[in-house]
């Protein structure tokens, strides 16, 4: 059996609420933790599908090749409150604050844990960790020792992919892995083609060892891809014919993690990682990115009553944009840095009691320092029960999207930038629940959240362009909700609501022209759903998923239901078969306009998996 029980599920232990590893039930957090096994049963074909599986998440399909993955609310931002990291190395785009997903994948058997929390995280993960955390982590090589090869084909799209790993004489545990799969285009509803077909080929590695009490971790990716551009529906520029090509995507990445365990229980940690990003989108702009990170952790071991963690962290940007006559980023070459100290205590008050204290201090180019402070108050109040709430602040900090862009790409300029951007500012109040009660494990948290300087679209003072500003103030209010039920090894009920309030509004000097407020609410009051997962014996099991998302308002998106199942069968120990079928309820948009929006049809999926 690999379907983990609730009492192992609450002894998982998890890194990303602490930066340290604790056990998921004594985390003063909303996480919810997505296990291979999770990712396995899915169904899911694509990492960002896979975090559907979260339900303190909402994910959108935009069209074939693009979505939006936000948590409590700002879909219409384009998920730029969001922290998204994978092994350690951060995947947000300082050219909009927001993660293009597709250019993020790993292959999903390789897939230890995703951690997903919702809610600030910015003491200890910087600026953009607004609304939410993703955590990947992949297995080590160590625990990838076989073979693997996988095929897979539907009526939507088709993969290959496979996995070797071994070890050197030396004690080197390595893998490699290389993946490749088309998708088709899709439709609207009126059944019109959607120019959003693509392909992606990726290949990679890792590499783990020790030496001693020292452990190392190398690891990088390559891939390449090429996609349609639907049409821009709502954008338009007099005067300039917007005849749309192919998006080519290419890059790689590579990242050195050494971590070293100290007497006591505390730990030294630092890592680096360099990403490389090529991005063109005709007839708008190209991009050319390459990021270098350095990062420094001690954790040292606790002293009385306190555990302390403290680190360092140095990102650099070189962007270099490749302008049009639709639109420029000016000037179009960036430098950009983002220099960082934090530190946090957890001090026991009592056996039960621990109370978290955490300050980041962290420098950007554009608006020079931010101070990101975080309170938390955890109570066990009995063995399965604990009991946490929290206070905190954090930031947007503004990106290329906010500041330099012009449009149309020459004067005279309607747009004419964001030259006195500010960070956007969020404070945020936090309290839960999380337990187990026989045979149940639930988790309930709610929250409210103030938010100042947000985005908007401000009239000159000529009156015949507009600039970005900080005209918008807004306020959340939501409770997140999960619990699973297992009454014995072979199954396992679970469901999950959330509900979101949400109010924006202009603060007086703001002269508007983008409907602004109508946007930032563009997000579902509340979402429901229900999961089984049965292991029919000891080589089959089934999981049936059904989920209910509310409608979204400008543009409306009506609200729909989705049915998902996925049968798998151990036919031997080298041998996998998977039958899985998509949205069986019938078809459902989920963002954009009615003109231009993806209809998400049902479809079948059948995989096999081979273990060499």
């Amino acid at each position: 059996m690999t379907e983990l029980s609730l009492e192992e599920l609450a002894d998982i232990r998890i890194t990303s609420v602490s930066r340290r590893e604790e056990q998921l039930s004594d985390a003063p957090a909303s996480v919810f933790v997505i296990t291979s096994d999770d990712v396995r049963r899915s169904g899911a074909t694509s990492l960002v599908e896979a975090l559907r599986l979260a339900p303190n998440l909402q994910v959108n399909m935009v069209n074939a090749g693009s979505y939006t993955v936000t948590a409590r609310g700002f879909a219409n931002n384009d998920g730029n409150k969001l922290l998204v990291l994978i092994d350690g190395r951060s995947v947000y785009s300082p050219l909009f604050s927001g993660v293009f997903w597709d250019a993020q994948d790993v292959l999903l058997e390789d897939i230890e844990r995703i951690e997903v929390i919702s809610g600030p995280g910015g003491t200890l993960w910087g600026t953009n960790a607004v609304n939410g955390v993703i955590n990947v982590i992949t297995r080590s090589a160590a625990n990838t020792q076989d073979g693997i090869a996988v095929l897979g084909g539907g009526s939507e799209r088709a993969d290959a992919a496979f996995r070797y790993g071994g070890r050197t004489e030396s004690g080197i545990s390595y893998r490699a892995y290389g993946m490749h799969f088309r998708v088709r285009s899709t439709e609207t509803a009126s059944g019109a083609e959607v120019d959003d077909a693509w392909y992606k080929t990726q290949a990679g590695f890792r590499a783990d060892w020790t030496r001693g009490t020292d452990s190392f971790t190398v690891q990088g990716d390559i891939y390449r891809a090429n996609k349609g551009q639907p049409e821009p529906g709502s954008i338009s520029v007099t005067g300039i014919d917007l005849d749309l090509g192919q998006i080519s995507l290419r890059g790689a990445n590579l990242l050195a993690r050494w971590s070293r365990p100290l007497e006591g229980g505390g730990e030294l940690m630092a890592q680096a990682y360099y990403d490389r990003v090529e991005r063109t989108v005709p007839p708008t702009f190209a991009e050319d990115l390459d990021i270098v990170d350095v990062q420094a952790q001690a954790r040292f071991a606790p002293m009385g009553r306190h555990t302390v963690t403290a680190g360092g962290e140095y990102r650099y940007a070189r962007d270099q944009l490749t302008n049009s006559d639709i639109i420029a980023f000016l000037p179009a070459r960036q430098n950009l840095s983002w220099a960082s100290l934090y530190a946090q205590d957890d001090i026991a008050l009592s056996a039960a009691t621990t109370l978290t204290a955490g300050l980041r201090m962290e420098r950007n180019r554009y608006t020079g320092n931010e101070f990101l402070p975080n309170l938390r108050l955890s109570w066990k109040a009995t063995p399965d029960m604990l009991w946490w709430g929290a206070v905190s602040r954090t930031v947007r900090a503004p990106s290329r999207l906010d500041r330099d862009v012009y449009i149309p790409g020459k004067p005279p300029y309607l747009l004419g930038g964001g030259p006195d951007f500010e960070s956007e500012v969020a404070r945020v109040f936090e309290l839960g629940v999380r337990g187990k009660a026989g045979d149940v494990s639930y988790a309930v948290n709610a929250y409210r959240a103030l938010y100042d300087h947000l985005h908007t679209q401000e009239l000159a003072p000529s009156q015949t362009s507009v600039f970005y500003g900080n005209g918008m103030m807004g306020g959340t209010r939501g409770v997140e909700a999960w619990a699973a039920y297992q009454p014995n090894r072979w199954l396992r009920l679970s469901a999950a609501f959330t509900g979101l309030s949400e109010r924006f509004w202009l603060k007086p000097d703001s002269i508007d022209t983008a409907d602004s407020v109508a946007k930032a609410g563009h997000d579902p009051r509340h979402t429901m759903r229900l999961r089984m997962s049965w292991q029919l014996d000891e080589s089959r099991d089934l999981d049936i998923t059904w989920r209910r998302v509310a409608k979204l308002s400008s543009p409306d998106v009506p609200a729909y239901k989705a049915l998902d199942l996925r049968f798998g069968w151990r036919i031997s120990r080298a041998l996998e078969l998977s039958l899985g079928g998509a949205n069986l309820l019938g078809s459902h948009g989920e963002f954009n306009d009615i003109g231009v929006r993806t209809e998400i049809e049902p479809s079948l999926y059948v995989k096999v998996l081979s273990r060499f």
